[in-house]
């Protein structure tokens, strides 16, 4: 056998897969834990919005869930269809988010915790 007949696109060592065109994705998908923790954070949070990332060359599709005061989760999903049928099933508002992107809440609480953080550390 010569040394393109051994060559194989599938598993590499580090756990990554590599497609034919040579984008490497993570082979880590989304687990039942990873849908729990989504239900979780719907379940303690009030006004919670979705944004469905699509997937690129380095991770999976994530859903990132976002509550009324700006604070956030993101989770692997098996697909952005899984996702808005997910949240669309609990009555929560999905968008695409390389669409119409993050909510300013969201960056504003990231502000607060790394604030709060810095007074932590200077205290």
């Amino acid at each position: 056998m010569g040394w393109f007949g051994r060559k194989k696109f599938g598993t590499r060592r580090g756990g990554r897969n590599r497609t034919r065109a040579g984008a490497v994705v993570s082979d880590r998908d989304a687990t039942t834990a990873d849908r729990e923790h989504l239900a979780g954070f719907l379940d303690g949070h009030q006004g919670v919005e979705g944004f469905v990332e699509p997937q690129t060359t380095v991770s999976q599709t994530t859903l990132l869930l976002v509550a009324k005061d700006g604070e956030w989760t993101r989770r692997r999903v098996p697909s952005a269809r899984w996702a808005h049928d997910f949240t669309n099933k609990l009555g929560v508002p999905t968008y695409d988010a390389g669409v119409v992107g993050y909510p300013q809440r969201m960056r504003d609480y990231n502000h607060r915790q790394a604030q709060a953080a810095k007074r932590q550390s200077e205290a």
